[in-house]
């Protein structure tokens, strides 16, 4: 029985299992310094993020952005995978299209790059990214210009987006 001072909404549930955050291994757990200059790609961590700037500071700490990291590790974020007779047939109109939606985003958000690009023996292809909104980003702008048929998986358990389109 409920006492007069506690009520149903005021009363706190404990029978809930609360899922934890997914966590990023290459994400900072504390804020860098400010500013903060990748030593690899020249991208300065100030207010509160990375960004391309004119002239780089003088007296910044160095470091590798997550990106660049993800690069040497070889860790991506995200998968997208192409396939299917019209993509074996405008490969090379459909790369210049991911890399130009690659680089316009890439211009304003340092972090989103590609990592690698593999050519499987059964003519698909394979792109990883740096950026876990990339392989959607990407996949959309690629249906969105060719049709076909885009599917988005999100495994909570790796972290890794995996896409693939096929046409």
């Amino acid at each position: 029985m409920m006492s007069r001072q506690t009520t149903p909404t005021s009363m706190k549930r404990r029978d809930r299992l609360l899922k934890e955050r997914s966590m990023d291994a290459y994400r900072n757990e504390k804020k860098l310094p400010d500013p903060t200059l990748c030593q690899i790609c020249g991208a300065v961590f100030t207010a509160g993020r990375w960004q391309w700037l004119e002239s780089l500071p003088d007296e910044a700490k160095e470091t590798r952005c997550p990106a660049c990291q993800r690069i040497h590790d070889r860790v991506p974020a995200g998968y997208l995978k192409l396939s299917g007779d019209f993509f074996t047939q405008h490969r090379k109109e459909i790369m210049r299209l991911i890399h130009n939606h690659v680089e316009r985003q890439r211009i304003q958000h340092p972090l989103q790059r590609i990592i690698d690009t593999n050519v499987m023996e059964t003519g698909e292809m394979e792109i990883t990214f740096t950026e876990f909104h990339l392989p959607k980003g990407v996949g959309e702008a690629v249906k969105h210009a060719y049709q076909g048929e885009l599917q988005i998986h999100y495994p909570e358990e790796s972290g890794q987006v995996r896409a693939s389109w096929s046409r």
